[in-house]
């Protein structure tokens, strides 16, 4: 019975090292790439971009990349060049 009860607490101790050890990698990881975690503070929501369709190929886009021409949007000059795609 005594065999039995060290291996247990043996098995819960590896495990709580483990545990304190992937935290500290990954506040080592974040710390590393400047992340806000590190120092204690929340990571900034990035920024929603609404996304257009080119009106020649239908692919979608973020807006600050799309081509507006002609009241309409492209996701580049040749397509642009070529007008809209009859369906």
């Amino acid at each position: 019975m005594g065999k039995l009860l060290f291996w247990i607490f043996l098995v819960i101790v590896v495990l709580f090292a483990a545990r304190i050890a992937g935290r500290m990698a990954a506040a080592k990881q974040a710390g590393a790439q400047g992340g806000r975690a590190a120092r204690g503070q929340a990571p900034q929501p990035r920024q929603v971009e609404s996304m257009v369709r080119c009106a020649h190929c239908g692919i979608h886009l973020p807006r600050s990349e799309a081509l507006l021409q002609g009241g309409q949007t492209w996701c580049n000059a040749e397509h642009a060049r070529l007008g809209p795609r009859k369906h």
